[in-house]
């Protein structure tokens, strides 16, 4: 492979880059490689006042009501997890949800596109669900409420709220039982025993068990929203952690986006997968192989660091032949989970980041592997990028690799993750990647 015209690291150090599957052209310049300010948060750490249950944000669970009906929550029961869907409002408080599922009260492709441009309905089951919730005195008070809060946010008066029809708040309120945008929300917003305000819950922050409760319950959102949205060709799964990653709440959470397209970057790649099917093998672990970048892996998955990125970037693969979430084992999911979480713990709480999942389509009959990216938002493009389309990536890969390594190790050691396979533990088989197989 042709991989030179890919990645260059000329003799004063500056490592060129240009991504395989986007084209993005990236420079890491030595001496602009600045680490992380873990210590930002915490030079500006507030003393927190404990409390049982938490009541920091809207996501917290004292505030239930602050977000549109639950579709789903999960429910920890020793160490069992029961999941409970379409539970009555009145019955919010009668368990502790581990991670609860909610429509995004601001939807990014709204019920709206999908009924105007499709003729979408709300599917039986959502009907019924409807009538139940809004049945219920409780869940009518709280879905009115929320209408009203969502009205007053897009402009509207006291007065023009008051005076809305109800029958035109309930019409609103559809999107909450039918909409296809969603959240998968964290119990806790702080540590446990926290004292300030930066000891944040992240990803890293829970056990791998919870980790992977997080992304089967995220997988089984995705089968639902396919079940109901006929219309829906894929769906963005994303984690944005941290305000500089987008995130309008530091309460850790997921969304998922129905979409009635692939985007142009999967459209792209379906097409790099019909000229050879073993591209992402040759692109991904075999050519981060090559360059001594892969530096994590267990029996299902495999870490190492992405090239031609805006930000520092690690992406993690499953290795299986199944092309999407929903399509894995168990064992497939939990690979998946672990690795996923040792990069979330190793990359520190405090550092800013993106969560990517990207998978083969519902309707491609072109297989592309499972891969979840995780950016580092530590950089901010300037003038130079928008002038010229070159990036500047404050990390070289080889620094980023470097910074992940000791890390896991230690994490290992603590037994803070499960066990894989670290630097030049990894086997570097050439194909790992078993996507390509029918």
């Amino acid at each position: 492979m042709d991989y030179e015209s890919y990645y260059y690291i000329m003799p004063d150090g500056t490592t060129k880059q240009i991504s395989p599957f986007t084209e993005t052209e990236v420079w890491a310049v030595p001496g602009r490689s600045g680490k992380p300010n873990l210590n930002a948060y915490a030079a500006a750490a507030k003393k927190i006042q404990p409390s049982d249950k938490e009541d920091y944000c809207s996501f917290c669970e004292k505030r239930y009501f602050e977000t549109p009906p639950e579709k789903s929550r999960l429910v920890r029961q020793g160490d069992a997890y029961t999941r409970i869907d379409t539970l009555p409002a009145d019955k919010y408080y009668e368990t502790a949800p581990t991670f609860r599922r909610v429509p995004n009260l601001f939807e990014i492709v709204t019920l709206d596109y999908w009924r105007k441009n499709y003729g979408y309905k709300l599917t039986q089951r959502q009907v019924q669900w409807r009538e139940a919730y809004l049945g219920n005195p409780v869940g009518l008070r709280h879905v009115i409420d929320i209408i009203n809060f969502k009205l007053g946010r897009l402009g509207r008066t006291e007065e023009e709220i008051e005076k809305s029809p109800l029958e035109l708040k309930l019409h609103l309120a559809d999107s909450f039982f039918g909409g296809s945008h969603e959240i998968i929300i964290a119990q806790r917003h702080f540590v446990p025993g926290a004292e300030y305000d930066d000891q944040l819950m992240s990803s890293g922050d829970l056990t791998p068990d919870e980790h992977y409760q997080y992304m089967r319950f995220t997988i089984d959102s995705m089968i639902d929203v396919f079940q109901s949205n006929r219309y829906a060709r894929y769906i963005s799964v994303f984690q944005n952690w941290l305000s500089p990653a987008g995130a309008s709440v530091d309460h850790l959470h997921k969304q998922l986006v129905a979409l009635d397209e692939w985007g142009s970057s999967i459209t792209e790649q379906t097409k790099m997968v019909r000229q050879d099917p073993n591209i992402f093998n040759e692109y991904g672990p075999n050519f981060a192989g090559q360059r001594n970048l892969v530096f994590a892996e267990n029996e299902t998955a495999i870490a190492f660091v992405g090239i031609g990125h805006r930000f520092p970037t690690i992406e993690i693969y499953s290795k299986s032949q199944a092309a999407r979430p929903q399509e894995h084992t168990e064992e497939e999911v939990r690979g998946m989970s672990n690795l996923v979480h040792a990069i979330h713990l190793a990359t520190s709480p405090r550092v800013s980041c993106n969560e990517e999942w990207y998978y083969t389509p519902i309707d491609s009959v072109y297989k592309m592997p499972w891969r979840v990216l995780i950016k580092w938002r530590i950089n901010v493009p300037a003038g130079f990028e928008g002038g010229t389309s070159i990036y500047i990536n404050p990390m070289t890969p080889v620094e980023l690799r470097d910074r992940i390594v000791p890390a896991l190790y230690k994490m290992r050691d603590n037994k803070k993750i499960e066990y894989l396979r670290i630097a030049e533990e990894c086997k570097l088989q050439p194909n790992p990647l078993k996507y390509y197989l029918k």
